[in-house]
């Protein structure tokens, strides 16, 4: 396939959503949002998409979820990411595993060894990243840049977009080609990624993330395959 994208984001919102409709309980959502991340991570790997980003949670969702859903939301998070780290996918794809945000802060200690165990498992992979946001908001990751590179006493003169992007949680990944929002509320949250988004093409699915499948990831990147990208001509 020609003209794919190096980086894919997916924001797969709609979880809750889609188990309410559907009379259960809000983590079922999740359990079914999570089942379909590791399809659509399986389908990037064909592809041979380079980078693909989830973003599991945001602060908010850490500090404002129910206790039940929270406790529920992390077990998922502990099940499907040593499942994801032991895969033959990634084993024999050589892809790399990035957990970006704050999850060291508000996970319990489990979960971060689970989570450091697959980090460190496929650091010296280099033919694919797999990278999910925890506990992570976009604001406050370019906040923290920013206070930062006040410590380290630049010149205002010097401070360029390299400085900024230096100082990033994402320092170490290419900038977004495709950002991907699925349940329909075409819209962005929190700052998500703001300085790697600059010059990315975005798709809104009206679907459910649980209902957003290989077909329809297939469609979105037939979709970016179409377009002609300006950057500003």
């Amino acid at each position: 396939m020609d003209n794919l994208p190096n980086h894919i984001v997916i924001i797969p919102d709609g979880n809750r959503r889609w188990a309410r409709e559907r009379n259960l309980k809000p983590w079922e959502g999740h359990e079914e949002g999570a089942k379909n991340i590791e399809a659509l991570v399986r389908k990037a790997l064909d592809l041979k998409i380079k980078n693909i980003s989830f973003w599991g949670s945001s602060l908010g969702n850490l500090e404002k979820r129910p206790l039940l859903e929270k406790k529920a939301l992390l077990d998922i998070y502990d099940r499907y990411f040593a499942k994801l780290i032991n895969s033959e996918e990634v084993r024999e794809n050589e892809a790399r595993i990035n957990i970006i945000g704050r999850w060291r802060q508000y996970f319990p200690a489990s979960l971060i060894k689970t989570l450091e165990g697959g980090i460190e498992k496929t650091k010296n992979y280099k033919n694919y990243n797999l990278n999910f946001f925890l506990a992570y908001d976009g604001d406050d990751d370019m906040l923290e840049a920013v206070k930062n590179i006040a410590k380290k006493e630049y010149r205002a003169g010097d401070i360029n977009g390299e400085i900024i992007k230096e100082n990033l949680m994402t320092k170490d990944l290419p900038a977004v080609d495709y950002m991907i929002r699925t349940g329909g509320e075409p819209h962005l949250s929190a700052g998500f990624l703001m300085w790697d988004t600059a010059d990315a093409q975005l798709y809104f699915s009206e679907k459910y993330f649980p209902d957003f499948g290989v077909k329809e990831f297939e469609e979105a990147i037939a979709e970016y395959q179409r377009r002609e990208r300006r950057r500003g001509e």
